[in-house]
């Protein structure tokens, strides 16, 4: 499988292109719209197509590369089912398996940043089975931290502060040598306090996540609606954006 991390400093933005070199299937997870000809160049250098394109949830912080990656290459867009989003794309529920060639991603749902949110767990079949390998947790699990319930809470950020306790432990399900690769890192606002170093590993954030240290849901959630950061600038305006699969925030 080949593997090629993209980080956008300016929103501290991390991005995935991987995939399968033997059946010719690349696919890029979380696109940021500012890096599309970047994710295309590195196709184009390794000589395999993008030909699908995940997001773990609609974006808050930043605008989607998606719709301009999906025009630039023909990409299927895979997005958790009950986004809402207004452009053509297959809504994946929980489990849903999507296979890259000797890439298998498995969607698992991990609601709480946002009421539909993926976590993408990845096998390679060239290892000689299909265990876990890595996984993408989106704006769930991060570095040093869990994703912020608010921004997408409608009012009650509460009730995903409360779901996202959840998510984390189907997440710390997975063994602990699973490579952990989350959509952010420090810099960021849609955390509190991401660690500066992008990745990690389920065993390390299972041993010195602060954040994942309470017992139960309630007290999880308290001490998550406590210091939230401000939110993204022109937040709305960018969902809306998201949501509608256009290229750019409309002025």
């Amino acid at each position: 499988m080949v593997f090629r991390p993209f980080l956008y400093e300016p929103t501290a933005c991390a991005s995935y292109v991987f995939g399968c070199l033997s059946h010719s299937k690349l696919a890029v997870i979380d696109p940021h719209a500012e890096l599309v000809d970047a994710y295309v160049a590195e196709s184009d250098r390794i000589g395999a197509p993008i030909v699908a394109v995940f997001e773990t949830h609609v974006q808050a912080d930043h605008v989607s590369g998606l719709p301009a990656l999906v025009g630039a290459t023909g990409a299927k867009a895979y997005l958790p089912a009950g986004t809402g989003v207004d452009f053509t794309h297959v809504g994946l529920p929980d489990g849903e398996v999507v296979e890259l060639g000797n890439t298998v991603v498995r969607a698992l749902a991990t609601p709480g940043h946002a009421s539909a949110h993926h976590a993408y767990v990845v096998a390679d079949r060239r290892r000689g089975d299909e265990e876990p390998w890595l996984v993408f947790t989106g704006d769930s699990l991060l570095v040093g931290d869990v994703g912020r319930p608010d921004l997408h809470a409608e009012g009650q950020p509460e009730v995903l502060a409360r779901s996202l306790y959840g998510s984390i432990a189907r997440l710390l399900e997975l063994g602990d040598g699973v490579l952990v690769f989350p959509s952010h890192y420090g810099g960021s606002v849609c955390g509190r306090a991401l660690s500066g170093n992008p990745f990690s590993s389920i065993g390390f954030e299972r041993n010195h996540n602060a954040a994942l240290k309470h017992g139960d849901a309630e007290s999880f959630a308290r001490a998550l609606l406590v210091d939230v950061p401000l939110p993204p600038a022109d937040q709305a305006a960018i969902v809306a954006t998201n949501r509608a699969g256009r290229i750019a925030v409309e002025a």
